[in-house]
């Protein structure tokens, strides 16, 4: 199954089909296509893995790996003065998240092609990457031919997403959202803290922590705290 990606207020139709998610968008010329080959940037905090993205850039052809960083901060600044054509993003680094690294970068460079990457398959951190302008979001543990599939498809200004990770947005497709607010009361309460520890760290009444909870549970479909922890750490809401 396969979710269009959407805007606020004008929520498209699921369309069943069996292959990624890859659209064509009207693609303007843009100074970061220079050359015959794609020129990439690498994003991840674990040196194997950015070696291994290495590897397979350099086998291609049509590829070429321009720069490599290991946190958001260098990420940013590397972009600004490499213009890769393509970024592959880690979702999770040492000093923020890398959908903020996006958006920092988007704010001036809105042409940017930026893929996400994770080893976590939930529709949450996916949905949220893909309405902040990621072009595709890639598994870590994805065959080397699919990797480059996606690079090359993002660079001819197609977004894509990969069936399996398609199908867990189509799940939850219209479901409410979880509000910044709740995701930290579900932190607070996967770390063993009590309403009233929670009410104490984010200074709110205990009150509003239960009607925070009541809520969590209706959107997420859980009987008790516990479960309600246990559906957002699957879907990607949280870590444990």
């Amino acid at each position: 199954m396969v979710v269009r990606e959407h805007h606020r207020g004008s929520a498209q139709p699921i369309v069943p089909l069996q292959a990624p998610l890859c659209e064509p968008e009207n693609v303007r010329e843009s100074e970061m296509t220079t050359s015959a080959q794609i020129r990439i940037l690498t994003v991840d905090d674990h040196p194997l893995l950015l070696e291994g993205l290495a590897a397979i850039i350099q086998n291609q052809p049509d590829m070429v790996l321009v720069g490599q960083a290991s946190n958001c901060r260098d990420a940013i600044q590397q972009f600004r003065k490499l213009r890769p054509d393509v970024t592959l993003m880690d979702l999770r680094l040492p000093d923020m998240s890398g959908i903020d690294a996006m958006i920092a970068i988007h704010a001036q460079f809105p042409e940017a092609r930026i893929i996400m990457m994770t080893t976590f398959e939930g529709d949450g951190p996916v949905q949220r990457a893909l309405e902040a302008g990621a072009r595709s979001y890639i598994l870590k543990n994805m065959p080397p031919r699919e990797i480059v599939d996606a690079i090359r498809r993002v660079h001819a200004g197609k977004k894509c997403v990969p069936a399996e990770i398609a199908a867990q947005i189509a799940e939850h497709f219209g479901d409410e959202k979880l509000t910044g607010r709740e995701v930290d009361i579900l932190r607070q309460t996967a770390g063993g803290n009590r309403n009233r520890d929670i009410a104490y760290k984010l200074f709110i009444a205990e009150e509003t922590v239960k009607a925070h909870m009541k809520h969590i549970m209706e959107k997420l479909g859980a009987i008790d705290r516990t479960q309600a922890v246990t559906i957002a750490a699957r879907r990607g809401f949280i870590q444990l």
